[in-house]
C-alpha cells in the first residue's frame, strides 16, 4: 500500500523488452534510497512494481504485459521524469489516501491554467471510472494523491499546489500527456458491497 504522497522524482534510465513484457530501469533521484531491498515495492507514477535490481542510485523492475497495457509506464520515455513512492509501514502516518499502486485507467491532462499561485488541472478520463471520482473525493493521478474539485461527463479537476508541482513530475507533465488514473478504494469496495447484495 502507498499514501499517493511522493517521496522523490526518478528518470526513466532504460526500458528494456524482454521476451514480450519489459524491465523498467529508474533512477532514484531524490528518492530515499539507502535501505532499498531486493523484493521491495515501489511505485512509479502510481504503479506498484518489484525492484529486481538496485545499485546506490538505480533500480529494476519488471513489468508484465497487463501492466504495460494498462498504464503508461510501456509509452515513457529515456529521461523521463517519473514519480516514486515506496510502500507505507504499518507505522506511517497517512497523509495522503490509501493507494493501492493498481491502476484503473489511463487519462489524459487536457487543460492547465493559473489558479493564484496554485494551477488548475483537467485530466479526461475513461467514462467507466468516472462514476468512482466525486468532489472533493480522493483520486490518485500518476501515482500523487489528489483532492478532485470537479468532475462531469468527461472528466474532472484538481488544484495543485506550488508544492505539489515543484516535488512531482508534473512539473514536467505537458497538456495532452497521459497519466495513470487509480480511483479511491472505497469507492470501489462500496461498488461491490452494493451490487453483491443485489444479486
Amino acid at each position: 500500500m502507498f499514501t499517493g504522497l511522493i517521496e522523490g522524482v526518478g528518470r526513466v534510465l532504460a526500458v528494456e523488452p524482454r521476451g514480450g513484457d519489459a524491465r523498467l530501469r529508474i533512477a532514484a533521484g531524490s528518492l530515499p534510497f539507502a535501505e532499498v531491498a531486493m523484493g521491495e515495492s515501489i511505485a512509479v507514477n502510481g504503479v506498484c512494481l518489484t525492484v529486481v535490481e538496485f545499485d546506490a542510485a538505480s533500480f529494476a523492475a519488471d513489468a508484465s504485459t497487463e501492466t504495460l497495457a494498462l498504464t503508461t509506464l510501456g509509452g515513457l520515455g529515456v529521461d523521463r521524469a517519473v514519480n516514486l513512492e515506496r510502500a507505507m509501514r504499518p507505522t506511517d502516518r497517512l497523509g495522503g489516501h490509501l493507494v493501492s499502486g493498481h491502476v484503473d485507467g489511463v487519462g489524459r491532462v487536457q487543460q492547465v491554467w493559473p489558479d493564484a499561485r496554485a494551477q488548475r488541472w483537467r485530466f479526461l478520463a475513461p467514462a467507466p471510472l468516472l462514476r468512482y471520482i466525486a468532489v472533493k473525493g480522493s483520486i490518485c493521478v500518476d501515482g500523487v494523491s489528489l483532492t478532485v474539485n470537479a468532475v462531469d461527463d468527461a472528466g474532472f479537476e484538481v488544484a495543485l499546489i506550488p508544492h505539489t508541482v515543484d516535488h512531482t513530475a508534473f512539473s514536467s507533465t505537458n497538456v495532452g500527456d497521459a497519466v495513470n488514473l487509480e480511483v479511491d478504494l472505497v469507492a470501489r469496495y462500496v461498488e461491490r458491497l452494493l451490487t453483491s447484495r443485489e444479486s
